[in-house]
């Protein structure tokens, strides 16, 4: 393994916040990222679905300042310019987006590029297009994204088997079904409305983070 797959690998670990304006409830999203990273979530994600880019920008530069200082990987969802403009540490794309080939050949070599996968073969191919991780859903039911594909844990053990990089669960995930992603071999599980839409972000994220050992 080279030193740069090995040391961005380490960084695929533990608990994933992706924060979703749409479902914030007009909470401030960056005290809400604040929470969540006091709270042990290991990596963010901005998801925004309804803004221009040019209003993503300055949360998008604020929550990337805070995860430098926390040490988490701030991940840009859809958006390879808005990731680069603020300098993010990576990039989420779906199967309709840019493809991972093209992503890379866009942004910086040490830029983390992540991609939503729904079988081994898309998985695999991500991996062969250079992605660092790929996540799996949506596992449970979920109210948080209408146009998402089912999958099972039977899936995701399936996609671990088949590639090399982290595997991330997504989906429906809570307190009450994220064991379940971890025996299937999870190794980041990203959550919106279980710690988002929690009463108490920081304490949504303390009990997800824990699970993870």
């Amino acid at each position: 393994m080279d030193s740069r797959k090995a040391a961005v690998e380490k960084r695929l670990r533990g608990l994933y916040v992706i924060i979703d304006p749409a479902l914030a409830e007009g909470r401030d999203e960056l005290e809400i990222a604040r929470e969540a990273l006091a709270g042990g979530a290991r990596l963010l994600q901005l998801r925004d679905k309804t803004r221009e880019k040019g209003l993503q920008l300055p949360i998008a530069r604020a929550l990337g300042a805070l995860c430098r200082e926390r040490g988490a990987p701030f991940i840009v969802n859809d958006h390879v310019d808005l990731a680069l403009a603020v300098d993010a540490d990576g990039v989420h794309v779906g199967q309709k987006d840019l493809p991972v080939s093209v992503v890379r050949r866009l942004v910086p070599q040490e830029m983390i590029v992540g991609c939503s996968t729904n079988n081994p073969e898309e998985a695999r191919r991500a991996e062969a297009d250079g992605a660092d991780y790929v996540s799996v859903g949506r596992l449970f039911p979920t109210g948080s994204k209408q146009d998402t594909r089912p999958a099972t844990t039977e899936t995701l053990r399936a996609v671990k088997a088949a590639v090399s990089v982290p595997v991330c669960a997504i989906g429906g995930i809570s307190e009450t079904n994220i064991d379940e992603a971890l025996a299937a071999g999870a190794d980041i599980v990203a959550v919106i409305a279980a710690v988002i839409a929690a009463p108490d972000v920081t304490d949504a994220a303390r009990r997800l983070s824990a699970r993870f050992g």
